[in-house]
């Protein structure tokens, strides 16, 4: 699948401070789940070749069934590409049984500076059919959304 889903959004803080947030493990959890949802690192290697393991908890399954279960969506996630403090690629795969998920998809977070701020733009590629795009890009501008409230007003 060619696909491509983005989300861009302009954020009060330096492209350092959001390139360390794509990369701290507590700074992920608290901002990448998208409303709805809650975030928990398995595990964590920030490097290039490495990555991390999240489990997304949705906080009311009734609408919203799971790729992984019904309440759960857990995705594999490793660094293919470190750029400090420009771009951070990430290539993700899905636990699921379901193969309209299956795939890896890439993620690509670019950061441009933005006067005093930032300018995040993610591009996802290869999504699987499984993900709706209307659904993805409003998860996407959702966690970039989380993402302004965590690191808007810190130095």
């Amino acid at each position: 699948m060619d696909r491509t889903d983005r989300a861009s959004r302009v954020i009060a803080a330096p492209p350092a401070n959001v390139y360390d947030a794509l990369l701290d493990r507590e700074s992920l959890e608290a901002w990448l789940p998208p409303e709805g949802m809650r975030g928990r690192v398995e595990w964590w290697d920030p490097r290039p070749g490495g990555g991390f393991r999240m489990v997304l908890t949705y906080l009311d399954p009734t609408d919203s069934p799971g790729k992984t279960s019904d309440a759960t969506d857990v995705v594999d996630v490793g660094f293919a590409e470190l750029v400090p403090p420009e771009r951070v690629v990430q290539r993700a795969v899905f636990e699921a049984d379901d193969p309209s998920f299956a795939g890896t998809m890439t993620m690509t977070w670019h950061l441009t500076a933005a006067g005093d701020g930032t300018e995040v733009t993610v591009i996802a590629t290869d999504v699987p059919l499984g993900i709706d795009q209307a659904d993805h890009e409003t998860g996407i501008a959702s966690s970039l959304a989380n993402l302004a409230s965590y690191l808007e007003g810190t130095d």
